[in-house]
């Protein structure tokens, strides 16, 4: 009988480590997601829904009214989890050049 994988074991396309990668640098909404990965909204955001669903990410509307002080309609922003964290991780050492495509803040400042 086949297992689910734990979240650490999970093995993330090159995309969505990508994302995951944004998100932990602090891309946190789709829009600046897809500036700084260079991918279509086509790409990123069906892999933001997965990912999602896989509760490797979580998202929530800004509020009206903040959107409405700056003329833009409200941003969807997402989050890691633990879990996405803990895959991330596995990603990194999967793909070893993801932190090099974005540094997360801590590599910048280093």
């Amino acid at each position: 009988m086949a297992r689910e994988p734990r979240p650490s074991e999970t093995k993330l396309s090159h995309t969505a480590a990508l994302i995951l990668q944004a998100l932990d640098a602090g891309f946190v909404y789709g829009f600046s997601i897809m500036e700084m990965t260079g991918l279509p909204s086509g790409t990123v955001y069906p892999a933001m829904r997965r990912l999602e669903r896989d509760e490797l990410i979580r998202s929530n509307w800004e509020k009206q009214s903040i959107a409405d002080a700056e003329q833009r309609p409200p941003r969807k922003y997402y989050k890691l989890t633990a879990a996405g964290k803990t895959t991330l991780e596995a990603s990194r050492r999967r793909y070893p050049l993801l932190e090099r495509l974005i540094p997360t803040e801590e590599a910048r400042t280093v």
